[in-house]
């Protein structure tokens, strides 16, 4: 008897010891490393992270994710004491679900009415940064349109009745078409509506004629003009000019824990202002190349002469009047399920924490 209670005792003390320990490392990942560690680098005076810390991103390792991929390759997410990992989802709605719950800290994604609406239901999700913006001539999203038919399609007003394909309805896709359209004074109810889940079969619907135009991203842009599939028809600045074409977002977990998403965005910020180095100013750009065509899905180091570079600001803030927009495009079609403006949506907290330490992009 005596010997069953001393085993029941030596097994509470074992649990109460691992909670403990459970306890001191959740406490730990919220606080910088003691002793100046991070006064090198590339972030002097800003400390890591002790122990480091896992950040689940959500992203589809598309181009525009260069914030996160040119950070993992150069190591500053890692020298700021963060553990980047990817993970893969096969609907935004998805990721959206996996933020609210605190499974998922980071997701790259687009505006859509189901974010918003999360929103409005008070799960703790904020867009934080740019991930994609319309810049003059470079648009990366555009409307493209069948090279045989730039004859017949030269003016906005010329796509009434044509034939328009989005990967999906009631998020970016739609918006970005319907813009095209509102210059004509049209909207997507003027046009042939399809929805065609994937870039790559849109652009296979302009080769087998079954469709005028479509909205497309690089490097399915590139690919189908090589081809002489499409044409790239007009500038997205011109039609769109204030579009924040995608998004960071943190969720749940991330905002609780304040520390680590300051210096996520940090790194996020650094990682932006290399890009727009390498593909705006010619610095570092074979560099840049490289690593994104070893970590994300576009592979050919030539294809990157070819498309058009995706906007992302430098200094990480998003458009707020982009933002607005698209709630008032989504609250209009009664997609909204009550009242928000784009300061109740976006938090730029993070983004002023890293220009304090990294100044204004020159």
């Amino acid at each position: 008897m005596k010997l069953r209670k001393i085993a029941l005792i030596l097994v509470i003390v074992l649990l109460l010891s691992i909670f403990a320990a459970g306890c001191s490392r959740q406490t730990s990942t919220e606080q910088p490393a003691q002793g100046g560690a991070g006064q090198g680098g590339h972030f002097p005076g800003v400390e890591p992270l002790s122990p480091p810390v896992k950040v689940t991103v959500g992203m589809k390792q598309v181009v525009s994710d260069a914030g996160v991929l040119i950070g993992m390759a150069k190591g500053y997410y890692r020298e700021l004491g963060i553990e980047i990992e990817p993970v893969q989802f096969n609907t935004g709605q998805d990721m959206i679900n996996a933020l609210g719950a605190g499974q998922l800290d980071v997701g790259c994604t687009v505006t859509a009415s189901g974010l918003f609406n999360a929103m409005l239901r008070g799960i703790p999700i904020k867009i934080v940064a740019d991930k994609g913006i319309n810049v003059p001539g470079k648009g990366y999203y555009r409307l493209v349109i069948r090279k045989d038919l730039v004859d017949e399609i030269k003016d906005f007003k010329d796509l009434k009745g044509r034939k328009l394909a989005v990967v999906g309805t009631a998020s970016l896709d739609e918006i970005a078409l319907d813009r095209v359209l509102n210059m004509a004074g049209l909207t997507t109810r003027d046009v042939d509506l399809q929805v065609i889940r994937a870039f790559p079969d849109i652009v296979a619907a302009m080769s087998n004629k079954s469709i005028d135009g479509g909205m497309l991203i690089e490097p399915f842009i590139a690919a189908a003009v090589e081809k002489g599939i499409a044409d790239p028809w007009k500038d997205p600045a011109e039609y769109d000019p204030e579009a924040q074409t995608a998004l960071l977002v943190y969720g749940r977990s991330m905002i609780e824990r304040p520390e680590v998403a300051k210096r996520f965005m940090l790194a996020y910020v650094k990682s932006l202002r290399d890009y727009n180095d390498a593909f705006f100013k010619n610095i570092n750009k074979d560099e840049i190349i490289s690593i994104l065509a070893e970590y994300s899905v576009v592979k050919d180091k030539a294809l990157y002469d070819k498309m058009f570079p995706v906007g992302l600001n430098p200094d990480g803030y998003v458009k707020m009047k982009g933002i607005q927009m698209d709630l008032e495009w989504y609250r209009k079609r009664g997609l909204l399920k009550g009242e928000l403006k784009a300061e109740d949506v976006v938090d730029n907290s993070y983004v002023d924490y890293a220009l304090s330490v990294l100044g204004r992009y020159k």
